[in-house]
């Protein structure tokens, strides 16, 4: 979720956990906590300035750590309470401030991009992958539910019906996940793809856009796709920018199925596309990437590029996170990053 987001479910939840039996004066400040404890595990983003690969490593780590959370909680509610004067010190905030960061990282975990949970014990990635990072429909439940708590102030019913419809709303999410996992498979099976692997990503501006691949050893089979659209949105020059972004989800009847390669076409390039992928200079993207496709050879010095299909979102000129692979003849493999300028700079 984007930090803004997260900001204001964690000050919507403060709202609706407050006891009715605080004090009205404590409220703002437990609202404000709220908002300020669940925007704080993306401080992370400090990480960006010690390389981008560092950041890919590390992002959604350790502040977002559920085994560390009792200890972010306490550091943080600390703070809090010096800046917002609590008269009860730290212990005052302490649960709505654990619950806050217990809120962010539930948010993020419905995404796509995998959360840490278990940092700094194990890298694995918790992702649930129901929900865009931005999703104006997410986040305007919860303005609304703010909103309507500011209308009935001394009542915390807003609050509370914001937050079930939240868990109903991603609740219905994943039944659309399932619903383009189907769809998915349907496709496999009907081009031959027995063992083919079905991953679905949601994506922005409505829940029913998903992108669906079906995957192999050897490429990478995607569509963009709307799972209630029953007919196909004219793309007109003079649209509007998101209106373009949108009709690019075609209905499931009418998918425009694209392949990309895992390793490239040719013999040749697949043997040292496979070489370059596997060496130790690219480890830290083939534990990062979940769709991972070939995105071509520069000559020179020898440089195998890739890129994760998992952000391939229409509209997109140039992707983020591709990384490759480079080497003199007789030499070892090195990592470098390709910016949107197709300009190469190594990472390590």
């Amino acid at each position: 979720m984007d930090t803004l987001t997260h900001a204001l479910s964690g000050a919507l939840l403060a709202r609706a956990t407050a006891s009715r039996a605080a004090p009205a004066g404590s409220i703002p400040r437990r609202i404000a906590a709220g908002f300020l404890a669940c925007a704080s595990p993306d401080l992370d983003f400090v990480i960006g300035f010690f390389g981008p690969v560092q950041y890919l490593m590390n992002h959604r780590g350790v502040t977002h750590s559920l085994l560390l959370l009792p200890l972010w909680a306490l550091l943080v509610s600390w703070v809090l309470a010096k800046l917002l004067r609590a008269p009860g010190g730290w212990r005052e905030l302490y649960a709505v401030t654990a619950l806050g960061i217990g809120a962010h990282i539930a948010g993020d975990v419905i995404t796509s991009f995998g959360t840490m949970v278990l940092a700094p014990f194990s890298d694995w990635r918790a992702m649930f992958g129901t929900t865009f990072i931005i999703d104006p429909w997410f986040t305007g439940i919860i303005v609304a539910g703010l909103v309507a708590s500011l209308a009935w102030r001394r009542r915390r019913l807003p609050a509370l019906a914001a937050t079930a419809m939240l868990v109903v709303y991603v609740g219905a999410q994943a039944g659309l996940k399932s619903k383009a996992e189907e769809f998915g498979a349907h496709y496999a099976a009907s081009i031959g793809l027995g063992a083919a692997r079905i991953s679905v990503h949601p994506q922005p501006l409505s829940p029913f856009n998903w992108l669906v691949f079906a995957s192999d050893e050897t490429s990478q089979h995607y569509a963009s796709v709307n799972l209630m659209r029953g007919r196909i949105l004219p793309e007109t020059p003079d649209a509007g920018f998101l209106a373009r972004i949108d009709a690019a989800y075609r209905p499931v009847h009418a998918a425009l199925w694209q392949a990309r390669p895992r390793f490239g076409t040719s013999a040749d390039e697949q043997a040292i596309a496979r070489d370059a992928w596997n060496s130790p200079a690219l480890g830290f993207f083939r534990w990062f990437a979940a769709q991972p496709a070939f995105d071509g050879i520069t000559r020179g010095s020898t440089c195998v590029w890739f890129v994760d299909l998992r952000f391939a979102v229409p509209g997109r000129d140039v992707l983020p996170f591709r990384y490759g692979a480079c080497r003199e003849p007789g030499g070892p493999w090195r990592a470098y990053r390709r910016d949107a300028a197709d300009r190469a700079t190594p990472v390590d």
